[in-house]
């Protein structure tokens, strides 16, 4: 299911010259329900049908004290999702700094998960910009909770 990058000095350069956009999530789960029973089989498809290719995948809890404690991707797995097939998808792209800012961004006693993933839906697209001597100058996303209010807020009261 997952894809590696080349490995070797330099290798893998070619293959990010032909690489679609990448984004990353965290992703809060509340520690005790923190399974992937409806969420994960979405990512596993999403990897299935060849739209986007996990990089990187960590799980860590936020303890209520504040400290930090690695999660395995079995802890996730209710037996409906085959999240398995992305034990050890480190790219390292993510370093300990990154980690770092995620916790950050989780309320205490929450599990977050960390996805660094490629576009590959994108990919050609990207590629044939890159060819024309074009680049990403700004890049962003809406969160869909963000969206819900500003459309609430143009509702007209009744």
């Amino acid at each position: 299911m997952t894809q590696e990058l080349s490995d070797g000095p330099g290798a893998g350069l070619d293959d990010l010259r032909e690489s679609g956009p990448v984004d990353f999530l965290v992703v809060e789960l509340p520690t005790d329900r923190a399974t992937g029973d409806r969420a994960f089989p979405y990512l596993v498809d999403l990897v299935d049908r060849g739209i986007i290719r996990v990089l990187d995948l960590v799980v860590v809890r936020r303890e209520d004290d504040g400290g930090v404690t690695a999660v395995g991707l079995e802890e996730l797995d209710d037996g409906s999702t085959e999240l398995a097939v992305f034990e050890g998808a480190r790219s390292g792209l993510l370093d300990d700094d990154d980690l770092a800012q995620a916790v950050d961004a989780v309320e205490p006693g929450m599990t977050a998960v960390v996805l660094v993933y490629e576009n590959v839906w994108a990919a050609p697209f990207a590629t044939a910009l890159r060819r024309n001597g074009a680049q990403l100058v700004a890049s962003g996303r809406i969160p869909v909770q963000a969206l819900i209010a500003s459309l609430d807020a143009t509702e007209p009261v009744g």
